[in-house]
């Protein structure tokens, strides 16, 4: 896959994470929410629905060829997000703070950007002054 598809499929997953995370703002407040936990409301089934968008985001991942690791984190954190919602009121409004929908693709952007750096883009390594004699 080509880096242009990449970073056109990362961004299109950090406009669903900001859609199911931070679509709106409490007046008043600096307080973000989005459908995620709107949905999440529903008793009972919210938090499942939930669900289907933020596998989604890990599936994209996978299929851009993230590292196991990366899609198993990914992963925790949709687990996470979901546990956090199945509690009763309190759950509902850590779940609108956790926001894993955004962590995940944050990562995704992360781990997208170091694969695709070019040579001569990234930082680089201190020079070893150890054992140099100066002049």
């Amino acid at each position: 896959m080509s880096r242009r598809e990449t970073f056109e499929r990362v961004e299109r997953v950090e406009r669903y994470a900001r859609r199911l995370d931070r679509a709106f703002r409490l007046p008043f407040t600096g307080i973000r929410l989005g459908w995620d936990s709107i949905i999440g409301l529903v008793p009972g089934i919210g938090d499942t629905l939930a669900l289907a968008p933020a596998i989604w985001i890990v599936n994209e991942a996978r299929e851009l060829g993230a590292p196991k690791s990366l899609v198993a984190q990914m992963g925790w954190n949709v687990a996470v997000d979901w546990a956090i919602g199945l509690l009763p009121l309190i759950g509902d409004i850590m779940d609108i703070g956790y926001k894993a929908n955004t962590r995940n693709a944050a990562l995704l952007r992360r781990w997208a950007e170091e694969y695709h750096r070019t040579a001569g883009e990234g930082r680089a390594e201190a020079p070893d002054y150890q054992g140099a004699e100066l002049a």
